[in-house]
Formats: structure tokens, C-alpha cells, sequence
């Protein structure tokens, strides 16, 4: 899969996603990024401790697959946003963040829609 393809697109989904990342098991990121022209709302130091706690969530929950089954996706809606998670099998997470009036069930649709048209 073409990662900052993938990106790119969810980007294109709407102009209220701000950030597409996606992330390896290390926290290391491999395609992505802030909406140009978008300001973070969170320093560097910040952007890397989320980044990191996200990835200790998702390893927590592939423990929990056992008896849940596969985590698809998580969302945390803040003031401010909201920040999706999504589960990209055992290798990589996505990070998706959007204006927090963004309607959840489009970007949720839209973000698997892609990933499954470019997983092949």
C-alpha cells in the first residue's frame, strides 16, 4: 500500500481533517501529516507522548482480541477535535484528527472504504 497515497486521500475526504498519520509499532511515523496550511494544537513533545500512548492502547487491545475480536477503530472527542484511531492489522496504526463537528460515521466510513481500495 501506498501510505502517503492513503493519507492523502483521507485528507481529501473533507476539509475539516486536519492531521492522517500512520505509524509503526515503534511509534515511528511513515507517511503523513498536518493539513497544510493547519496549525497543531500540540507541541512536538506533545504530538510524540500522544503518539506513543496511542500505540500502548493499540498494543493493549490486540491482547483483548482474543476475546473481543479485532478493535477496528477508537475515537476520542475532546473539545477541541476529535482524534480517531485506526487498527491497520498487526504492523501499523492510523491516526486520524478532525474538527470536532465533523460527522463521526462519514469519516469512519470513508477512512475503511479507502483502506480496503488501496489494500489491494
Amino acid at each position: 500500500m501506498d501510505y502517503e497515497k492513503f493519507c492523502s486521500e483521507i485528507l481529501d475526504i473533507d476539509p475539516k481533517i486536519r492531521f492522517a498519520s500512520i505509524y509503526d509499532e515503534w511509534a515511528v511515523r511513515l507517511a503523513g501529516g498536518m493539513r497544510p496550511g493547519v496549525e497543531s494544537l500540540l507541541s512536538n513533545h506533545a504530538e510524540n507522548e500522544l503518539v506513543n500512548l496511542s500505540i500502548i492502547d493499540w498494543k493493549s487491545r490486540k491482547d483483548m482480541a482474543k476475546w473481543l475480536g479485532l478493535t477496528k477503530y477508537t475515537l476520542g472527542e475532546y473539545d477541541k477535535l476529535k482524534r480517531f484511531s485506526f487498527y491497520l492489522g498487526d504492523e501499523h496504526l492510523l491516526l486520524v484528527s478532525s474538527e470536532k463537528d465533523l460527522d463521526t460515521n462519514v469519516v469512519v466510513e470513508e477512512v475503511i472504504r479507502l483502506y480496503y481500495k488501496n489494500k489491494s
